[in-house]
């Protein structure tokens, strides 16, 4: 079972400074969801026993107004290097889940990091994945201190994860904007509501936000690229159709280019 930190509302319920509502609770969150993050949560419980110290979720599934969960987002946190056996046992375990679960296959999009390094302001390193390390560790901090963030066990974020610095996040907006680069043709959509969302966070100085709200701020703020960003929406959705195919591939580029030039203008502004 899932420990009894969902129930302890006062992290959750303090006032948010960021984001568009409070944030998803345990028991809010889908059935498939609660299912998959409860067979993790036990999972690794077995698997690691004390040297776990800590599971936060975050991201998309914890934001009320995301309609559509892709992926499940988390920190786990240990106390000690991974052994291998332990380190099989993860993998084990992630297999069993994606055979059990079909939200939990490519989806299950964790970081297994250091007690200590957690305590860091430098990316931390996977410890499954040596050569993989969280280049996005602010921004992933800034949702979890602002309590966008679901406690499956361990202590409270404030007592783990220190305060990112504006240049830190800058520095994690940055390496957001290289990865849509990177992958500008492979996941269109994804790119498309990522580049809303950082658009909304240079203009507005708040990296806490869903895609979702990014992407209605753009379509007010922005509305020559309405059609692009409803096709990329409806794609997320996985209800896309043959014109939306053919505006994302025909235009996402363009809009990656518009946007660098406005992250530019906003900059030297």
């Amino acid at each position: 079972m899932i420990s009894g930190r969902e129930s302890k509302t006062i992290w959750r319920t303090k006032m948010h400074r960021e984001g568009s509502g409070a944030p998803q609770s345990f028991k809010d969150l889908p059935q498939d969801v609660q299912r998959v993050c409860t067979a993790l949560h036990d999972g690794l419980k077995a698997a690691l026993g004390s040297n776990l110290y800590g599971i936060y979720l975050y991201g998309a599934m914890v934001f009320p107004e995301m309609k559509n969960i892709h992926d499940i987002d988390f920190h786990a946190v240990v106390r000690r290097p991974l052994a291998a056996r332990e380190k099989s046992e993860i993998l084990n375990l992630h297999n069993k889940l994606a055979d059990e679960y079909p939200l939990a296959g490519d989806d299950l999009d964790g970081w297994y990091i250091l007690l200590n390094d957690a305590r860091q302001v430098s990316p931390p390193q996977h410890q499954v994945c040596r050569d993989l390390y969280d280049n996005s560790w602010a921004l992933h901090r800034a949702h979890i201190r602002a309590g966008y963030c679901i406690v499956l066990c361990g202590p409270e974020p404030d007592e783990v994860f220190p305060v990112p610095t504006w240049l830190e996040l800058m520095a994690g907006l940055a390496n957001e904007r290289l990865y849509i680069e990177k992958h500008l043709g492979e996941y269109r959509d994804y790119c498309v509501l990522n580049l809303c969302r950082l658009l909304y966070s240079y203009k507005t100085k708040k990296v806490v936000v869903s895609k979702y709200t990014a992407t209605m701020w753009a379509l007010d703020n922005f509305n020559t690229w309405g059609p692009l960003i409803k096709a990329a929406l409806r794609s997320y959705a996985r209800e896309t159709d043959e014109e939306d195919n053919r505006l994302l591939k025909s235009e996402t580029e363009r809009f990656y280019q518009f946007a660098c030039d406005m992250i530019e203008e906003i900059n030297r502004g």
